[in-house]
């Protein structure tokens, strides 16, 4: 990893932390205030809802004008929100707090991840670059949280009381302020011009290409894997009687899992081929989907935890190296953008049928189910093939 890389991930970490400790605060004040269980659902949806709707127009503005101008923007609406949170710490401004900090998250993450991209030379140098940048959100989710803790516990007079959430939110709102600290130095690369003569480009019409399409497919699938995962295993420890630190122990270790494995891939980069890591990790995925509902112990469901971690956190960064070798230069946010919106689409959407589904047929059949359709679509990874690259 070279010094560029190195700021810009820590550029990544600094304004995906603002939306992860936002994501924390905001919701242990609404339920503080007395809210009910159902709108605080609706204001973490409001977290993903902007970048389904903003992901697409954010990813077509970073292929005309590069990083720094969509990152500086992003930055100034992230601190926007949380400097609103801390002025105004009411339901309905933690609202637009959490549309403000997660579009601009969004936003923020398709120029970095366009720019990261353009900048590889080929495709050993994609699966490296992306593997080092998939490990920014899992740093982010942890310091993000823990620093709005810390700061709501022991910031105030007392824990818990309204003068630790500022604090909390003041913090918030000076983490996209090092954001630009890390990137305002980043060298443009050159735009990329699209030929001139063809036909208007539609952003769907990238859908008719097979190659993506497949691709989209399965990096839903497996999306909605890190989705049933969160919501499920709570719910099979409370069946069981496990503690709630028992329980985030286990969703701890498949975090911690899938961050280990991003570390470790860009040292046997060459040796990787994405469809086939792709379809290994969909095969993996549908046998522990099969076997962690029967786990009888907070061990056996910590094993499955780690292996389920290992496998999803291998998928990211070669979905991302095969987004960028099958999709045109020019067209990169683009691509970026439908993934993005297809990804919080489906964060906003899952939960909700997964409820539905496990009130139906259990819990342990939510994740058969999902399993299923993961070892189905593992031939579906394993028949995108050896794409052309677009470099």
């Amino acid at each position: 990893m070279n010094a560029a890389l190195a700021r810009l991930i820590a550029g990544q970490i600094c304004v995906h932390a603002c939306m992860a400790g936002m994501r924390l605060a905001a919701p242990l004040l609404a339920l503080r205030e007395g809210y009910s269980a159902a709108a605080v659902g609706v204001l973490l949806a409001l977290f993903a809802l902007t970048q389904v709707f903003l992901a697409l127009p954010a990813g077509r503005y970073a292929d005309r004008h590069g990083l720094k101008r969509p990152v500086g923007y992003s930055v100034a609406v992230a601190t926007a929100g949380a400097a609103a949170a801390l002025v105004f710490p009411v339901f309905p401004v933690l609202c637009l707090a959490a549309l403000a900090t997660g579009g601009a998250t969004g936003a923020a993450t398709i120029a970095l991840q366009r720019h990261v991209g353009r900048a590889a030379h080929d495709a050993t140098a994609l699966k490296q670059v992306f593997s080092w940048l998939a490990i920014g959100p899992a740093v982010s989710n942890f310091i993000g949280p823990f620093c709005a803790g810390l700061m709501i516990d022991h910031a105030g007079v007392i824990a818990g009381d309204t003068q630790g959430y500022r604090a909390a939110f003041a913090l918030m709102a000076l983490l996209p302020l090092a954001t630009w600290f890390w990137v305002r130095d980043t060298v443009e690369l050159p735009p990329v011009i699209a030929a001139a003569g063809g036909p208007p480009q539609r952003a769907w019409d990238l859908m008719n290409e097979v190659p993506f399409r497949r691709l989209l497919i399965v990096n839903w699938i497996l999306s909605s894997c890190w989705d049933v995962h969160t919501f499920v295993v709570p719910l099979i420890g409370h069946e069981r009687g496990l503690s709630a630190s028992v329980i985030g122990s286990i969703l701890g270790a498949f975090a911690i899992a899938a961050a280990v494995i991003r570390v470790l891939m860009p040292l046997v980069a060459e040796h990787l081929r994405e469809r086939v890591v792709v379809a290994a990790a969909m095969v993996a995925t549908a046998a522990l989907f099969a076997v962690y509902p029967v786990m009888p112990t907070a061990l056996t469901m910590g094993l499955c935890s780690v292996l389920l971690g290992f496998a999803l956190g291998s998928v990211q960064p070669m979905v991302m190296s095969l987004l960028h070798q099958i999709t045109p230069s020019h067209r990169h946010g683009e691509a970026l953008g439908l993934r993005l919106m297809a990804i919080n689409a489906s964060s906003v959407l899952m939960p909700m049928l997964f409820g539905t589904a496990g009130a139906v047929i259990g819990v342990g059949g939510v994740f058969w189910v999902v399993g299923a359709a993961v070892g189905a679509g593992a031939r579906l990874a394993w028949n995108m093939g050896k794409p052309q690259a677009a470099h």
